[in-house]
């Protein structure tokens, strides 16, 4: 299928790469401020059921950062600074199922040494392996 004039063109390598670093950063003061609020609300959780809860409820947090902003805009604050924006098959925002399946998949790919976002430089498009499954594409968006 050829890009029309209202399918935006898909995203380079780089500034995808470049939007995850910024988004490292955002991901770990969210980790700093979940677990400020576990911490006080449930106490010491350097063992046993409470620390895997913490992990839990951090995950959590993070799945609910990113659904958020795909299925309200497409777009991260680091997306939005990089120009660049998640769609579906069909070029519309996620839904909230699809975000939610993307997050888990993305999550196992780049948990897995980073195999799924490795992936990309071996795709005939260049994207990550949760975006060939999913049928999902990071695309140019105006700053």
């Amino acid at each position: 299928m050829s890009a029309t004039v209202d399918t935006p063109p898909l995203a380079r390598r780089w500034p995808r790469f470049a939007a995850m670093v910024y988004e490292g950063f955002l991901l770990v003061a969210i980790a700093f401020i979940g677990a400020l609020l576990f911490l006080k609300l449930v106490g010491d959780a350097s063992g046993g059921w409470r620390r895997h809860a913490l992990q839990g409820w951090l995950l959590a947090l993070w799945a609910l950062y990113f659904t958020w902003f795909w299925t309200r805009s497409g777009q991260t604050l680091p997306m939005k600074t990089w120009g660049l924006r998640v769609v579906g098959r069909d070029g519309a925002r996620l839904r909230r199922g699809p975000a939610v399946a993307r997050f888990v998949v993305a999550a196992i790919g780049t948990l897995s040494a980073g195999l799924g976002l490795i992936w990309s430089f071996v795709d005939r498009e260049g994207l990550f392996l949760h975006d060939r499954l999913l049928g999902t594409r990071i695309v140019k968006a105006p700053i």
